[in-house]
């Protein structure tokens, strides 16, 4: 009988989403059937009180601060300072510029958490600027998809605030458990790319006129504000002088004071940033409601507990159920973005990986991993869907140029499982 629920449930759960409603509205329209059709508990006093908590939580505030952060600084002239500033180290490096890629994304990853913003920003100060020199488009547009991610595992990550709230835990430790698996994510894609420029060393454009070292660190300049910023926010994190709320709060008056000092806030941009963060936020937050209170029509029901009694029944052994758990997120990528998996999935697998004796600080990053990968797997790969409107090119020709990425990512994962410190370290150390 409950399987029957359970796929009633999610047959009609993909019918309304197919329908193009909002998924939000979608979540709650099926939590409302699932209320009114299995249950005895009045919908109504259900609803009010499971929205409200959900959406009321002090810790979701560090969402919305992080939002404006990263809408301030796609504002300002802080990124194309980054191209200017890395360009002169790179020449010596084999694949040259296509470096900047990855590195200005893993740098505008630490400020703005989001990674269709990391993604969109960097694309459209790196793509015309390699097109120009001769690089080619599928190397240029391919590592920017995959680095573009970088944006949801380099804190301050918004899909970790998420994944925090919903499985109760530190969203502190959570971005110090993303630093290092996003630092050595952005050394993988760079390695991949000396690796491509020294079986194609036709395919690079020649460096440009070499810069000595002085002129290096003067253009190198451009930088520090971003550095700045960065060291402000974690920094405040990892020594224990600031919540990641009141971490959030110190970036967004730091990106303020940057965008002001370096003279590109106008009030008009000031509006546009606010208001784009609320509309982004407000998007957030109706699915945030709609999916804790499907998850609180599940639980009436009894689902979670059931599939996890279930899986727990197949004797699944950890390296298989991660495995599992790497394909069920690659499917669920093809239909939903990130935070609606993460929202949707918690309540049925949480007790399920508890029992299976994964840490839930790394299994909030592992989410966080194969969350990324399904970015880059259409038909709803959400970097896709960026670079599509920066290139014009088919959503098939991105996919293809995209794959080499999705590969590493895959290994990377294997590595995360096999060797859990990367990510347990960090958080391990901190005050």
């Amino acid at each position: 009988m409950d399987a029957l629920i359970a796929l009633l449930l999610i047959v009609l759960m993909l019918v309304v989403l197919g329908s193009g409603l909002w998924i939000g509205l979608a979540l709650l329209g099926v939590a409302v059937f699932a209320m009114q059709t299995f249950s005895s508990r009045p919908v109504g006093d259900a609803m009010v009180l499971t929205i409200w908590g959900s959406t009321s939580s002090w810790t979701l505030t560090a969402l919305p601060l992080f939002l404006w952060m990263g809408e301030i600084l796609f504002r300002t002239r802080l990124s194309e300072g980054m191209f200017r500033g890395l360009a002169p180290w790179l020449n010596r490096l084999p694949g040259r510029l296509l470096h900047i890629n990855v590195i200005g994304c893993a740098i505008f990853a630490a400020v703005s958490g989001s990674s269709a913003a990391t993604c969109a920003t960097i694309g459209k100060i790196t793509l015309p600027e390699l097109k120009k020199r001769g690089y080619p488009d599928p190397m240029a547009i391919g590592t920017l998809s995959g680095a573009g991610t970088l944006g949801l595992l380099i804190p301050p990550s918004i899909i970790m605030i998420v994944y925090g709230v919903a499985a109760n835990v530190s969203i502190a430790k959570l971005f110090m458990a993303g630093v290092l698996p996003g630092i050595l994510l952005a050394l993988v894609f760079m390695g991949y790319i000396v690796v491509w420029a020294l079986r194609h060393p036709e395919q690079v454009p020649a460096a440009d006129a070499s810069m000595g070292l002085l002129a290096k660190v003067y253009e190198g300049r451009h930088l520090i504000p971003v550095v700045l910023l960065i060291a402000l926010v974690l920094g405040s994190i990892y020594s224990g002088l600031a919540t990641a709320t009141e971490a959030a709060a110190l970036g967004v008056a730091g990106s303020l004071g940057l965008a002001v000092v370096e003279g590109s806030m106008s009030w008009q941009r000031f509006v546009d940033g606010l208001a784009a963060s609320v509309r982004v936020y407000c998007m957030i937050g109706l699915i945030l409601a709609g999916a804790s209170f499907l998850t609180l029509a599940m639980g009436f029901i009894g689902l979670p507990r059931h599939l996890a009694e279930f899986i727990g029944g197949l004797g699944l052994s950890p390296f298989v159920l991660m495995l599992s758990l790497v394909l069920f997120f690659i499917v669920l990528g093809c239909f939903l973005d990130g935070i609606s998996m993460v929202v949707l999935t918690m309540a049925v697998l949480l007790p399920t990986v508890q029992k299976a004796g994964f840490d839930l600080i790394w299994f909030g990053i592992f989410i966080v991993l194969v969350v990324e990968m399904a970015q880059i797997t259409p038909p709803v790969g959400f970097n896709l869907f960026v670079l599509q409107g920066l290139t014009k090119r088919d959503i098939t020709w991105l996919a293809r140029v995209s794959m080499p990425m999705f590969w590493l990512m895959c290994g990377f994962v294997l590595l995360v499982y096999f060797v859990p410190g990367i990510v347990t370290w960090l958080p391990s150390q901190m005050q």
